[in-house]
């Protein structure tokens, strides 16, 4: 007996147990009273039991029927929710979604991507995994996460990719560094100085990129410190250990120990992006995508 017949049998059995009457289950479920009579029949032989009593006038269930009765009902009623679960999965609405990210995106885009989703899609999970560029490919592609943000100038025709914010770059100094943004009036009055940058193995686009700024100002950088964490580089810049170069957007981090001076005439820019797997199947992520926004210019 296959599964669709057992659960339409099911069914019919709670009609019959219902209405204690063939005829009256038989137009509530618009089939025919014979036709009903076969199913339950077929319903009683499949699993041994005798579920109703049959009287001329009457029909009664059996201690065994109505002890199925109520277990039935009960099951169904989760069955059904399951299915009712299970459309709003294949719809995207409930389910969850996981995001791989370089820390740069944490300062606006995801979370107000975040607050869209919960808005709209309540029941949705989330994990979020902080990672360079290269784990977030490896990643996407495993199905480990479902989405990444990026700073990459090129990615793999295997994924889809959308940028979302393109900004300038911004110089970081201590607090109490003799130039500030007032007197500030090019790079080159840091050729001597050390540069605290991040990692290239997080992102070897975006350092190029970096070093690009260091070609047009007529120097190359003396590089003491490399890290992937943005607070790394505060931390050692308030200490007096050098000096940095950010994204616009990780100036949104308060920092009472650092300054910063937006490089407005330099022609670099960088972009933050999502990529994801075009395998990916996942019907969150579809409603996600359409939740990005549109590409965001920083100057």
């Amino acid at each position: 007996m296959s599964y669709q017949l057992e659960y339409r049998h099911l069914k019919y059995f709670l009609a019959v147990a219902e209405e204690l009457h063939f005829r009256k289950a038989a137009e509530k479920l618009f089939i025919s009273q014979p036709g009903l009579s076969r199913q339950i029949k077929q319903l009683e032989a499949g699993i041994g039991v005798t579920l109703f009593d049959r009287h001329n006038r009457s029909v009664v269930l059996t201690e065994a029927g109505k002890y199925l009765q109520s277990e039935i009902t009960k099951n169904l009623n989760s069955l059904g929710a399951i299915f009712e679960h299970a459309k709003l999965i294949d719809a995207g609405k409930d389910g969850n979604l996981t995001f791989g990210y370089v820390g740069s995106a944490m300062q606006r885009i995801i979370p107000e991507l975040l607050i869209k989703m919960k808005t709209q899609y309540p029941n949705i999970s989330f994990g979020l995994h902080e990672m360079d560029n290269k784990r977030q490919m490896e990643s996407l592609l495993t199905n480990d996460i479902d989405i990444g943000f990026v700073r990459m100038e090129r990615v793999p025709r295997s994924f889809h990719v959308k940028t979302l914010l393109i900004e300038p770059f911004c110089l970081v100094l201590p607090k109490v560094h003799h130039i500030n943004s007032e007197n500030f009036t090019s790079l080159q009055a840091f050729k001597d100085a050390s540069f605290i940058l991040f990692d290239p193995k997080y992102s070897v686009s975006y350092y190029e990129k970096v070093l690009q700024i260091f070609d047009d100002a007529g120097f190359s950088p003396i590089v003491s410190h490399n890290t992937i964490h943005a607070d790394s580089i505060y931390k050692l810049v308030a200490s007096g250990l050098g000096v940095s170069i950010v994204p616009k957007s990780l100036t949104s981090k308060y920092q009472e120990d650092v300054q910063f001076i937006p490089l407005i005439n330099v022609a670099q820019r960088t972009a933050l992006s999502a990529i994801w797997s075009k395998e990916n199947r996942n019907p969150v992520l579809q409603n996600t995508i359409a939740l990005l926004p549109s590409v965001l210019l920083e100057s």
